[in-house]
């Protein structure tokens, strides 16, 4: 399966990069051919923790946006590629734009590219609202993960019990939990911009990981897998 992941959210500081570069480890650790896009002018955090395999795109420019939809024509190893998108905030109405105006929902499903829009989540009114909008915009077609990021908070009540977290179900979208990674582990991977892998292999880098922090992480990682096996990626 091939699959296109957008990973919004719209609003900031919703753990937008950090769910796009776990997503990366997932791909990396499960041996799945993808290229990584990171939408961020100011923080191209993506870029910054997965060089390897991540690009700064330009969200507002369809030439730039187009570079996305390419992957699909290419192929790794005779494997074909899946893409991963960090939508920096603001930017669902040039996205929406491109996406409307050159019919892309229509064309990857004709090529056999599953299509998923993640919505990070904080326990926030904001959020619902947003994603009420995403599913509002889109519609029948795509999949939509909802991902419920603990980092962010901890009473989702808000959205759960929405109009907009029915309407995400009644479109058969998938609801997740993204744990909280313990924050000294998460400040001192941010610090040195290493990669998941880096954190828990290497042992004698500057900022190296104590035999507790690397299984902490270990463990973040398997559950948050664990979750991905089940969506379609």
């Amino acid at each position: 399966m091939r699959s296109l992941n957008f990973i919004g959210g719209e609003k900031g500081g919703v753990g937008k990069s950090v769910a796009a570069r776990l997503l990366a480890q997932y791909f990396i650790d499960k041996g799945r051919p993808f290229v990584g896009f990171d939408t961020d002018r100011s923080h191209t955090s993506f870029t910054r923790f997965y060089a390897a395999y991540a690009a700064p795109v330009i969200v507002d420019s369809y030439e730039g946006l187009d570079r996305i939809a390419s992957v699909f024509e290419q192929t790794q190893d005779g494997k074909q590629k899946s893409a991963i998108v960090d939508l920096a905030a603001q930017t669902a109405a040039p996205l929406s734009r491109w996406i409307r105006e050159s019919d892309l929902l229509s064309l990857l499903a004709e090529m056999g590219v599953t299509v998923n829009f993640w919505h990070l989540c904080d326990a926030g009114k904001d959020s619902v609202d947003l994603l009420d909008r995403l599913l509002s915009t889109y519609g029948v077609g795509p999949n939509y993960v909802v991902v419920r990021n603990q980092g962010r908070g901890t009473d989702f009540s808000l959205l759960d019990e929405s109009a907009a977290m029915k309407k995400a179900l009644a479109l058969g979208g998938q609801v997740i939990n993204l744990g909280l990674l313990h924050e000294a582990s998460m400040r001192k991977i941010d610090q040195h911009n290493a990669s998941f892998w880096a954190a828990i292999h290497n042992k004698d880098d500057p900022g190296t990981m104590g035999m507790l922090e690397r299984q902490r992480i270990k463990t973040w990682l398997k559950e948050a897998y664990a979750t991905f096996d089940a969506l379609p990626l």
